[in-house]
């Protein structure tokens, strides 16, 4: 199949279908908004916007996080989907290269992108994890897993390796610390980094509030 737009409607089609039940905060709105990001730092970038269109879709087909931290599954996954479609080989490795790559793994572990487009994905990517929907997806997501709201006997973590941040059972709140406070200077595009100012400030302000509440001050 060589018509990108069509490959691009039947692999919304396909992923729509593979994540609309999710309810950890990586399910298909999570895609789309991270797909409608990347169409917007694209717009300011010269790059393949279908690579990262393919890219964005796919990125959490497979995620490490449920699949027991098996960072294959994501990239085999998409690479059997698109090889479906009869997408061209250097594309399906652009793509599946972009996926392995784009994670967080944790706050003093570097995490760079080997292309223009993958930079662009994980700036999507990491957008939706700041302002009040990364703070929903937040606790979406450590509902989930079962984890604490907060435990002030409990302080974030450096996490020095991948494995160790895997490992973390941590509270939600822990998460703000140990990653999303993290974000915004670790963004690749000059417009991502715009936008996650005011994001990144929101977030801030949740939490003063969030600790005064906790302690029963306000």
């Amino acid at each position: 199949m060589n018509n990108r737009t069509e490959i691009l409607a039947q692999t919304e089609q396909h992923v729509k279908a593979q994540l609309s039940d999710e309810g950890s905060g990586h399910d298909w709105w999570h895609v789309y908004r991270v797909r409608q990001n990347a169409r917007m730092l694209c717009a300011q970038e010269t790059v393949d916007t279908f690579v990262v269109e393919l890219a964005a879709l796919l990125h959490d087909i497979g995620d490490h996080k449920f699949h027991d931290g098996d960072t294959s599954v994501g990239p085999r996954l998409a690479r059997e989907w698109l090889a479906s479609l009869q997408v061209d080989e250097a594309i399906i490795a652009h793509v599946c290269h972009i996926i392995t790559d784009l994670s967080f793994k944790g706050s003093g572990v570097p995490t760079p992108m080997a292309s223009r487009e993958g930079m662009i994905v994980q700036d999507a990517d990491r957008l939706d994890a700041l302002g009040a929907v990364g703070i929903a997806r937040t606790f979406a997501y450590g509902g989930h897993k079962g984890r604490l709201l907060y435990d002030p006997d409990i302080p974030p973590a450096v996490h020095d390796s991948f494995a160790a941040y895997q490992k973390s059972t941590a509270p939600s709140l822990n998460h703000f610390y140990e990653k999303l406070l993290l974000l915004k200077d670790r963004l690749n595009t000059a417009a991502a980094r715009r936008l996650a100012e005011k994001r990144h400030a929101f977030m801030e302000q949740f939490l003063e509030q969030f600790l005064a509440e906790w302690d029963g001050n306000r």
